[in-house]
């Protein structure tokens, strides 16, 4: 069965997706500095052209859509522009070009502050939109950590059924077991630090992307405790790496007033921001799946704005079976017209 993907980026919503026994047939992202890690671990060529300017004429028959349009413009942490941000507009650019290929199924992913009530208007117009061109429409608010990931990450998750389905999408059951960066990190050896203006070590690295950032830590990073302990899953990982999370080997930061914090005494030596690869543990991205890049910086963002590989992959797989049992059903009420006539 084969998909489309949007927004690709890295692409850990795609590869949760063939993970679950998808075909990824099309993929699309305008940033550069994805597309060499995109095609080396996926095997395809990406589309590099805006979302705006893509024709439907250009997409293979798919049976599903997957993306996560630019989150900036919904985020709590942004400007909170929404709709008023040509970011935030990509989510029609995105359901044009549903309507205009009628796959039998979508899935969109963005933050949690797009169901903020500054957006809520805004966001059941999308929502509407995507029913007004015949989908059954399902959305929630999930915690990745529900799912495999070894994390704190809430997302709101948009999935919507053809109506020719006659299905609505029921989200799949939280784990019971909740994973920590004991068991995402703990058997990794020290890392490097980035080289000469944060640039990559390369290949002179034992294990692949495992740098962090140089560099001291913003007045705004250290407002808040940036430490989780072992056995404790990670704080959000982000877009940017100078926002990444300590290491867990440090001790918790020291709280001195409302928003200020102070690295423990004669502990200094401890804190570090996460490497790329740890950051790439935490959002379930397998070793064998390298990110190529010259700047530390562009293996942050790809790995901050992924979709965690897991995460996908339970969405995936319950998507999968209900496909599978719609085919089933329609398959069994067409032998019995047969029959009957």
């Amino acid at each position: 069965m084969k998909i489309a993907s949007f927004f690709s980026g890295a692409g850990g919503l795609d590869l949760g997706f063939t993970n679950a026994g998808f075909e990824l047939a099309f993929a699309n992202d305008n940033w550069k500095g994805c597309w060499e890690t995109f095609e080396k671990n996926h095997g395809i060529k990406i589309n590099k052209q805006s979302i705006t300017n893509i024709s439907p004429d250009e997409i293979p028959t798919v049976v599903g859509f997957v993306g996560g349009p630019p989150c900036q413009s919904w985020s709590l942490a942004g400007s909170m522009r929404g709709i008023n941000d040509s970011r935030g507009k990509l989510f029609y650019d995105y359901v044009n070009l549903i309507k205009a290929k009628q796959p039998l199924f979508f899935l969109a992913e963005n933050v949690a502050g797009i169901l903020s009530p500054k957006h809520h208007s805004e966001f059941m117009k999308i929502v509407n939109a995507f029913r007004e061109i015949g989908y059954n429409v399902t959305f929630k608010l999930l915690d990745v950590q529900d799912y495999g990931v070894p994390q704190e990450r809430k997302r709101v998750i948009i999935v919507g059924y053809h109506e020719k389905m006659g299905k609505t999408f029921s989200f799949p059951l939280p784990l019971n077991k909740k994973l920590t960066l004991r068991d995402a990190i703990s058997d990794l050896p020290e890392p490097f630090a980035a080289s000469h203006k944060n640039k990559t070590n390369g290949n002179t690295l034992t294990v692949i992307n495992h740098e962090y950032m140089n560099g001291g830590f913003s007045t705004i990073y250290m407002s808040r405790n940036r430490v989780r302990g072992w056995d404790e899953p990670s704080f959000t990982i982000q877009a940017g790496g100078r926002h990444a999370p300590c290491h867990p080997q440090a001790p918790k930061m020291k709280f001195v007033e409302e928003n200020k914090r102070v690295f423990v005494e004669g502990k200094e030596n401890l804190y570090r921001r996460l490497s790329v690869r740890e950051c790439a543990r935490i959002q379930t991205f397998p070793d064998n799946f390298i990110f190529y890049y010259n700047d530390v910086a562009d293996g942050y963002k790809m790995i901050g704005n992924a979709v965690p590989v897991k995460f996908a992959e339970a969405l995936a797989a319950k998507i999968m079976g209900d496909i599978k049992i719609a085919i089933g059903e329609k398959c069994q009420t067409d032998l019995a017209v047969k029959q009957e006539a």
